[in-house]
């Protein structure tokens, strides 16, 4: 019995300092680049047209920021290809025959707070590439651009991760 509870506290421990860091490992690095694309209404189409521009951006930047090292480098590649960058954003919106204009940006821009798989983002300002269609005025969609998390986004939500340690205490505790 004293073998199984000190297992158990090992055991507890281990699943404690792992979770703490997966969680740190959510973090957004105080030299991340976001990405932000703001709507114009609620509406399903100007949903749609945004999901459509952040698609765009999210391609774009990945071709872009593949080989990058570091923020600093991130952040010139940008700025050298923003008129590029905003060329291809108007073409799409060309080819979607949306006509409410938009504004793209590369700096310090605001973002509201956010909660994300239980944690919290605090707003502020953040060095971000924001993209605001028409009045701006719709549900927004961000993520961290470099490092990029959210360029692998769409690929981690389809996971279910699994900790070996919850496994051992499910089984441990069904064996009961």
């Amino acid at each position: 019995m004293k073998k199984t509870i000190i297992l158990l506290s090992v055991i507890c421990l281990f699943y404690l300092c792992i979770s703490d860091m997966m969680v740190k490992s959510l973090e957004i690095p105080d030299d991340a680049i976001r990405i932000r694309v703001v709507p114009n209404s609620n509406s399903t189409y100007d949903q749609n047209i945004k999901i459509k521009v952040k698609n765009e951006l999210q391609n774009k930047m990945y071709n872009l920021l593949k080989d990058t090292k570091n923020s600093q480098e991130a952040e010139k590649i940008i700025e050298n290809k923003l008129e590029e960058i905003d060329k291809d954003i108007n073409n799409l919106l060309i080819k979607e025959k949306y006509n409410e204009g938009y504004v793209i940006n590369f700096g310090y821009n605001y973002f509201p707070e956010k909660e994300y798989k239980g944690i919290t983002y605090n707003e502020g300002y953040y060095k971000s590439l924001l993209v605001t269609l028409g009045k701006g005025e719709g549900d927004n969609w961000w993520c961290v651009l470099f490092p990029p998390l959210c360029l692998i986004e769409e690929d981690t939500e389809a996971n279910e991760y699994k900790s070996l340690v919850k496994e051992i205490l499910d089984k441990f505790s069904n064996n009961k």
